[in-house]
């Protein structure tokens, strides 16, 4: 029984100023609570946050929580520390100074949430940090990226389960807005969690307010004009994603000619630079941003009215989950999809480049291994120039790189460039079999896409039949 200043209710009041919760809320706090495990998919922008925050408030122990995206780890620790949280995050961002410092304070007992990315654990000062603690729930944000299967994969994440005996297997609890049913198990077999263990709570994907159309177009000056009248009929802020930053740029320019005002975003931009335009879109109003994907991390803005892409998107999941932050105030908004056949070609290109073969990925570690002197002198130029780089849209070699990385055959630092071989070249990623797998995997997403924008019925249906969820019918179609 949970004193009356424990209730989950009361604590949402106290500390997030709500009188309610929203769908599952409720039901998953308290399931957390009874120290049962948890797996959520529910859209983003629903509050899924809550409900791990809540039981960390509650329960007298450390909750942890496993997160991909530093750079929303300070955003949501402020929030948390202005609410008179104790919260706090460890990532790579931080200096030495700082980093040991909170590894000091996690060791005497301060902290009631704690952010990290997977790759901390890595970190053994940061398991001896911990190893004193009572860890009482372990939140795995993302946790989409534990699969194969999923469309952000991050072998990092595979490790959780290991993470989790470090932590004294403790609740969990796992979050997600994308996940068809081959990565919900997937996710659960990884966590080596019993299906019969974990209770699935699904916040649905249908969001009435969104309206979802498709226009078929035959050059940038098509899509341009589709973009000006978007602009001009829906008053109100609004997205437009570009796959390419050439081309963001391009019809910024072209936007410009029109007096039409707006913000840029891309990855190319100096992270201050990043800082200030999305700041400026959060504060704004009747805004416009012109962004690549980069742009949609801790955007948790409710009154955008429309969400339009310039050029199909790589996956039905990265594209639910750019629409998704349209609308989130409960009013009507439009989702817009410009399709044109000849940008598939960008990203057949990018699946490519993101899927090297086993002799280029060896390749890769034979000059590592045998140049690392040259390349922490000379940097990457001269890597890319000693493994044979075709031209400037080749990326398959920060593919090798991240990829090393992220499996823990390197430590790599990209701000000043380093590198260090720590390990064998993982099996994994000299597997053909494996590798031909991905890249298949890669190019049916694509050609779900596609096959979503020649979709004649209810395209609402074709999303919830690829999370292989039921879908009311009698709600009407979006198409036009």
């Amino acid at each position: 029984m949970l004193l009356a200043e424990k209730e989950p209710l009361k604590v949402l009041e106290d500390y997030f100023g709500y009188t309610s919760f929203l769908w599952k809320q409720e039901d998953i706090i308290r399931h957390v609570l009874e120290e049962k495990h948890a797996l959520v998919v529910a859209p983003t922008g629903i509050g899924k946050s809550l409900c791990y925050q809540i039981p960390a408030i509650i329960n007298d122990g450390l909750t942890v929580v496993i997160s991909p995206l530093i750079a929303l780890m300070k955003d949501q620790v402020d929030a948390l520390k202005r609410r008179g949280i104790d919260a706090i995050y460890i990532n790579s961002s931080l200096g030495r100074e700082k980093r040991e410092a909170r590894y000091t304070a996690l060791k005497k007992g301060s902290y009631q949430i704690i952010y990290v990315t997977p790759e901390r654990f890595r970190k053994s000062d940061f398991i001896e940090a911990l190893s004193g603690r009572c860890i009482s729930l372990l939140a795995v944000d993302e946790a989409h990226c534990i699969s194969e299967w999923g469309h952000d994969f991050r072998p990092d994440y595979t490790r959780i389960q290991e993470f989790r005996q470090v932590l004294g297997n403790p609740v969990t609890i796992a979050l997600t807005a994308t996940a068809t049913p081959e990565v919900q198990k997937d996710i659960i077999k990884t966590l080596c969690l019993e299906s019969g263990q974990v209770k699935m709570f699904h916040g649905g994907i249908d969001r009435p307010n969104l309206h979802l159309q498709v226009e078929k177009v035959f050059s940038s000056e098509e899509k341009l004009e589709h973009i000006i009248s978007i602009v001009e009929k829906y008053n109100g802020n609004g997205i437009v994603y570009f796959t390419l930053i050439k081309q963001l740029n391009e019809f910024s320019e072209r936007l410009k000619g029109q007096g039409i005002s707006h913000l840029c975003y891309h990855g190319s931009l100096e992270r201050v630079q990043r800082s200030k335009v999305q700041e400026q879109f959060m504060r704004g109003k009747n805004t416009l941003v012109l962004a690549t994907n980069a742009f949609g991390m801790g955007i948790d803005k409710e009154d955008i009215r429309f969400v339009t892409h310039a050029d199909i998107p790589g996956s039905i999941e990265s594209y639910y989950q750019e629409i998704g932050r349209a609308g989130r105030d409960g009013r009507n908004s439009l989702c817009t999809l410009l399709y044109d056949e000849h940008d598939l070609l960008t990203h057949m290109n990018f699946i490519k480049w993101s899927n090297p073969d086993a002799e280029y990925f060896q390749r890769v570690y034979h000059i590592l291994e045998e140049n690392m002197e040259k390349i922490s002198a000379l940097g990457l130029e001269w890597l890319k120039e000693n493994i044979h780089f075709r031209s400037g849209t080749d990326f398959r070699l920060e593919t090798v790189l991240n990829m090393f990385d992220r499996y823990g055959v390197i430590d790599l630092n990209i701000e000043p460039f380093k590198i260090k071989i720590i390990s064998d070249i993982h099996p994994q990623l000299i597997d053909q079999d494996y590798l031909d797998t991905k890249l298949k995997r890669d190019q049916q997403k694509l050609y779900t896409l596609v096959q979503y924008t020649k979709y004649e019925g209810d395209r609402k249906a074709f999303i919830h039949e690829y999370f292989g969820l039921p879908y009311d019918n009698n709600k009407g179609s979006d198409n036009d």
